[in-house]
């Protein structure tokens, strides 16, 4: 009688599902606060398989970010600013960016918890600049664009204007609950996200077409 095949393990898919679990359960514990017994666990791996693809928690807490970032990156480059006109492309832009924190809810997070280490291990990695080189470029053609077409009538820095376009959701997105009780509203139901959203695109291509202050 034949024994049953086994089937052979795929190291891409178990590094895949891995970085998948870790994503999860570093975004709500935290460096700290994970364990690699309940990311294994998640990802239905045996533990060993944790330090065989990353070494250790921090490396497969780096590969995450990497990939947190990566992932992104690439979405952004996908939106192709240079086939739109200059408003169209900087909205699109916006939208994009504000949209990102409500699909992908584990990123602010994150991101969060990384800085709250002070980026301690997103300065080990050799890919991190290279991710965000294409973003600044997109950006900034976009910009010179613009101020060729008339759109828009100031001189500004891409990365401070991607700063300031990422903020203004990521702050809205890691405080949403404090701000609630602040200011007595649900800050996390739809209506108020789409008040949000709106004000968010007004206020960044206001800026964009004001003159330059003297």
């Amino acid at each position: 009688m034949k024994k049953p095949a086994v089937a052979k393990r795929n190291p891409e898919d178990t590094r895949r599902r891995l970085l998948q679990a870790a994503r999860t359960v570093f975004s709500k514990r935290g460096l700290e606060g994970a364990r690699v017994d309940d990311i294994a666990g998640l990802a239905g791996v045996n533990k060993q398989l944790v330090y065989y693809h990353f070494g250790n928690k921090q490396q497969l807490y780096l590969a995450v970010l990497e990939e947190t970032y990566a992932k992104i990156r690439a979405e952004e480059l996908q939106l192709d600013l240079a086939h739109l006109r200059p408003r169209q492309a900087m909205e699109q832009l916006i939208c994009f960016t504000f949209d990102y924190y409500t699909k992908n809810p584990d990123f602010v997070p994150l991101l969060s918890d990384e800085n709250l280490h002070e980026a301690r291990n997103l300065r080990q990695s050799k890919i991190i600049q290279q991710l965000h080189s294409p973003l600044v470029e997109m950006i900034g053609e976009t910009l010179r664009r613009g101020q060729r077409s008339g759109d828009f009538a100031m001189d500004v820095d891409p990365v401070q204007l991607y700063i300031t376009i990422a903020g203004m959701g990521f702050f809205y997105y890691s405080n949403t609950h404090t701000l609630s009780v602040i200011f007595g509203r649900n800050l996390g139901a739809k209506a108020a996200v789409k008040t949000r959203r709106k004000h968010v695109i007004e206020f960044v291509m206001g800026a964009l077409q004001a003159p330059p202050v003297a």
